[in-house]
């Protein structure tokens, strides 16, 4: 089973969408393996998005980050990460699907609500990152209902 990394922004947080989001990876049948809700300081936020430091929206993307808590979670399943990323839809709003997280709930692409690892090798990064210690290790019993 593969793992991503979620994270809702501090505005998802501020709304009150951390329940539906967390209804809606658990209704497609992924695994909620970690979650903390975490007051970000400025140096893990850059570590975060260290690979955007070169852009010009990257002092506004960690001062966003910093402004609020955020729900950081691992979520386990066969092909999370890219099922993850539809569930959640495009980056900028506007672009995004109706139905997905963004095209139900974001109107501003600097408030889009929420993270998701783009790729398997950022979901291990971001994971070791916001979860040194692991997560839990359980299984569903409904696996066998969603899993062949």
């Amino acid at each position: 089973m593969e793992q991503t990394f979620i994270m809702i922004k501090p505005d998802g947080v501020q709304r009150g969408l951390v329940g539906e989001i967390i209804s809606t990876f658990e209704k497609k049948g992924f695994y909620l393996k970690g979650m903390k809700l975490i007051s970000v300081e400025r140096p893990f936020a850059e570590k975060h998005y260290e690979d955007l430091s070169s852009k010009p929206f990257f002092e506004g993307l960690v001062e966003y980050i910093i402004s609020g808590p955020v729900v950081a979670m691992v979520w386990e399943g066969k092909n999370v990460v890219t099922t993850g990323r539809k569930i959640i839809g495009a980056t900028n709003p506007s672009a995004s699907d109706p139905g997905t997280i963004r095209g139900s709930f974001a109107v501003e692409i600097g408030r889009n609500v929420i993270h998701g690892s783009d790729s398997v090798e950022s979901a291990k990064k971001e994971i070791a990152l916001w979860f040194p210690n692991g997560t839990v290790n359980w299984q569903s019993s409904l696996h066998p209902w969603i899993y062949e």
